[in-house]
């Protein structure tokens, strides 16, 4: 792991920020709050040092951000989303049966969870791009 020095952790803020920025303001555009998300910034490598900045793994998609309908907000308690807090809530459900603080392995999701999961990211996909999801 390499600290980063003040520069860096400057260019490092404005590169975040803007890819931030950018990303909220189309989620608002679609009617969804980008309530947090989280991005992965690397130093470019080809075979050596480039200087440059890369994105370095997935962003704003609902395994690396929460986003929740804005119409449907409301301040002081969880927010419906379309993210894996579905998954989440279903596994430290009683239905599920499983004791996160027990050691065993989580149970197999049930197929009604995969689907309905699977619904929440194709209508945020959806509803983020403007496409239909083929």
């Amino acid at each position: 792991m390499t600290i980063v020095g003040q520069e860096e952790a400057q260019q490092l803020r404005r590169i975040s920020l803007a890819l931030y920025e950018r990303a909220e303001a189309i989620a608002q555009d679609r009617g969804l709050i980008l309530a947090d998300t989280k991005f992965e910034i690397g130093l470019g490598l080809r075979g050596k040092y480039t200087g440059e900045y890369v994105l370095a793994d997935e962003a704003l998609t609902p395994d690396s951000s929460r986003y929740w309908p804005a119409d449907q907000w409301e301040p002081g308690h969880a927010q419906p989303s379309f993210d894996k807090q579905f998954v989440r809530d279903w596994l430290t459900s009683p239905e599920s049966g499983w004791d996160k603080d027990s050691g065993d392995p989580p149970p197999p999701l049930p197929e009604r969870i995969v689907e309905q999961t699977r619904a929440k990211y194709i209508e945020a996909y959806e509803r983020l791009t403007g496409d239909r999801f083929a």
